[in-house]
């Protein structure tokens, strides 16, 4: 699985209006895997969560591997800035923020 911060996303959709005009989708992705368990952690450090996290082996875990091909993104120059801990930080930030 990889995940992508939504800034990351934007500029990828700009550069793409401004530099493709090939009739060949386009997969915008990170190209970092992570694991749902390593998610889990990656979530609990950036909320500060100090307690145990436990996976449940019995359930079906779905497909192993979930890695876009973003070749195209990258021979356009497009690559993503935000790193997965970096924008969990400022997601659960944001959430901070506005919550009521």
């Amino acid at each position: 699985r990889e995940f992508l911060y939504v800034d990351d996303l934007a500029e990828a959709l700009v550069t793409l209006l401004a530099l493709y005009n090939e009739p060949e989708l386009v997969n915008v992705g990170s190209a970092q895997e992570v694991t749902i368990a390593g998610l889990a952690a990656k979530v609990a450090e950036a909320v500060g969560y100090q307690g145990q996290i436990t996976l449940d082996p019995s359930k079906p875990d779905g497909t192993p591997r979930k890695l876009m091909d973003s070749s195209r993104m990258k021979a356009v120059g497009w690559s993503p800035k935000t790193s997965l801990e970096t924008g969990l930080a400022l997601a659960y930030a944001d959430f901070l923020e506005h919550a009521s």
